[in-house]
């Protein structure tokens, strides 16, 4: 079995969406088990954001912006049934902001569930997108099988359940489930999201429970580079590293993965490849337990930016308490 997870660039248009559904077809002439898991479409968790703190603010332009939102969704779908599905999705999103504006109050509990519609919108559309030529595909919303806690906003996963749900629901499932990224719920079922970027964590989690063969991270840059290639243009890609040296750079600013990711993949030793959905015959890199050595004795840099170092010094300093909290 292979998870493949697909980031919010990769699936922002109907010409990138046919992109993913080929990339999901030669993934099934290889292994006729295959679990894919979505992001939202690039940018739509930031309009939810962004509509959801207008709404609190009873400022009622956010309901224009819904609309924009509603129609570049609607323009992905190719049926009335896919329009009327994404109309009912709308409709309950609309319901819970109007409850904020009228509140006057955006809680955590609130802004997961209202965040929560921009996977669940997109794995609909794409599960409806792959039918055509893979009749097994089906929608599978996470929230069916990711337990967290009541930490809205960055919960933490109950791995004992998750685990149990997940091996019971994938022991007889003769589909390919299209799985909605980084949303769980709690045991009284409301909805909590896993952090930004929890889509990879909701991949590893699958994976890892899974025991898959691999776990492959699509997204739109040929690997993990060697350094920025926004600052640094020869950067290239790194073709193998280990477990701590992803962590470390995904830690310490590199973008490409979600640092919790590594935990469950690392637990289960499951390889994790990060793949370029736009030239998916790049190999990509590898990262696992025992990758071969590299050619270099630096693997990569990382860096983050916006970082101010202060410092303080003088005689009146010395034997002064409190100085370094002040």
């Amino acid at each position: 079995m292979r998870v493949l997870k697909f980031g919010g660039s990769s699936v922002g248009s109907l010409e990138r969406i046919s992109g993913v559904v080929q990339i999901v077809k030669e993934q099934l002439d290889k292994d006729p088990r295959v679990v894919v898991v979505v992001s939202a479409l690039g940018g739509v968790t930031d309009d939810l954001i962004r509509i959801s703190q207008k709404a609190a603010l009873g400022d009622t332009s956010y309901q224009q912006e819904l609309v924009q939102l509603q129609d570049r969704h609607r323009a992905i779908s190719t049926s009335e049934a896919q329009n009327d599905q994404i109309d009912k999705f709308f409709k309950k999103l609309n319901d819970a902001l109007h409850g904020v504006m009228l509140v006057r109050e955006l809680s955590k509990r609130s802004l997961d569930f209202i965040m929560s519609f921009g996977e669940r919108l997109s794995a609909y559309l794409i599960s409806e997108a792959m039918k055509p030529s893979i009749p097994s595909a089906i929608f599978l919303d996470a929230r069916e099988l990711i337990q967290t806690d009541r930490n809205f906003g960055a919960a933490r996963v109950d791995y004992k359940e998750t685990n149990a749900r997940i091996q019971k629901y994938f022991a007889d499932c003769a589909f390919v489930p299209v799985v909605t990224g980084f949303i769980g719920a709690t045991k009284e079922r409301e909805t909590t999201t896993l952090g930004r970027g929890g889509s990879d964590f909701t991949a590893s989690i699958l994976g890892a429970a899974l025991h898959a063969q691999e776990i492959e991270i699509w997204t739109d840059v040929s690997g993990v580079m060697t350094a920025d290639p926004r600052r640094v243009p020869q950067a290239s890609p790194i073709p193998q590293m280990s477990y701590q040296e992803a962590l470390e750079m995904s830690h310490f600013g590199a973008k490409v993965l979600h640092p919790p990711t590594i935990a469950p993949a690392l637990s289960q030793k499951v390889p994790i490849r990060i793949k370029n959905t736009f030239y998916p015959k790049a190999p990509g890199t590898l990262i696992s337990a025992e990758p071969q050595n590299h050619d270099s004795l630096i693997c990569g840099i990382s860096s983050i930016s916006h970082v101010a170092l202060l410092r303080v010094e003088g005689g009146g300093m010395v034997g002064v308490s409190g100085v370094a909290m002040r």
